[in-house]
């Protein structure tokens, strides 16, 4: 039998919560990825909303109640939860027509492909980035690059699987090998890039460059960045999106031909068009 309990949180967030509340919700409506509570508190501490750590434990107790009670738009999922996720089993057919129904379609999304650019490029190129509650950004403003999340300090398992990964990368490419890292302008920030560097530089047997790509002071003065609110330095969740996605394209281009990328995206397409006519041409005889 359900529980009849209400969670801690329903009710109303308080009518002194109702601008922040409402500032909050537009800057998470600002971009098309779901965001971290984080994130949203940085944009309203450059509001002035708040000014220290104490606000933002303040916010996230009315941002609970906001989702909990769905108040004024606010919903439990509206915020990006980047650390848990649900194991899904593949989903099953309930009968032969629908069984036929799944072939047909499989065999359809079988033309879907594509075409490595990196066989193209001059460099192969990944991104790691210190902040996994901002993958979602990064997912956005990038495509076909593989991003790397170190949520803080990294496991040795997560390391050691970064350096074979670039092993393979060198015999499948034979290209030089650039790490584009962001990451906070404070002693942890540089302290989680020097420590996992290190242990892949140990346990890879190619060599490979890491480029800092932020944060660093000209972009803090750049973009006029406040200080973090819990310790000395500039936290990347601090940057206005545009901001940071210019960033990230930017340090990319630097590395990335993106006609190149581009080129290979229309030369995929076309070889997906040409096999999905063929195969629903043969499909046509069943």
């Amino acid at each position: 039998m359900p529980s009849t309990k209400k969670p801690w949180a329903k009710g109303h967030p308080g009518i002194e919560s109702i601008p922040i509340l409402n500032a909050a919700f537009e800057y998470v409506n600002s971009v098309p990825y779901k965001v971290s509570l984080r994130w949203v508190f940085y944009r309203l501490l450059q509001d002035g909303f708040y000014n220290d750590k104490e606000g933002y434990n303040r916010f996230k107790f009315i941002c609970a109640k906001a989702r909990y009670s769905r108040w004024g738009g606010w919903r439990p999922d509206t915020l990006a939860d980047e650390t848990r996720h649900v194991i899904e089993r593949p989903s099953a057919v309930v009968g032969e027509d629908e069984a036929v129904d799944e072939i047909r379609q499989n065999l359809r999304d079988s033309a879907f492909v594509w075409l490595d650019h990196f066989c193209r490029q001059d460099n192969y190129v990944e991104l790691w980035f210190e902040a996994r509650a901002m993958a979602n950004q990064f997912k956005y403003y990038t495509t076909e690059i593989d991003l790397a999340p170190m949520a803080g300090n990294a496991s040795i398992p997560f390391k050691w699987n970064l350096a074979k990964r670039l092993e393979a990368a060198a015999e499948k490419y034979g290209k030089d090998i650039i790490i584009l890292y962001f990451g906070d302008e404070d002693q942890a920030g540089h302290g989680i890039k020097k420590d996992v560097v290190e242990s892949v530089e140990i346990w890879c047997e190619v060599p490979f460059n890491v480029v800092w790509c932020g944060l660093t002071e000209a972009q803090i003065e750049k973009y006029r960045l406040p200080e973090n609110v819990e310790k000395k330095g500039f936290q990347w969740e601090a940057l206005e999106d545009e901001d940071a996605g210019e960033i990230i394209t930017s340090s990319l281009g630097e590395y990335i031909n993106l006609d190149l990328m581009a080129e290979c995206d229309r030369d995929a397409k076309k070889i997906q068009k040409d096999w999905s006519e063929k195969i629903d041409e043969w499909l046509e005889g069943f």
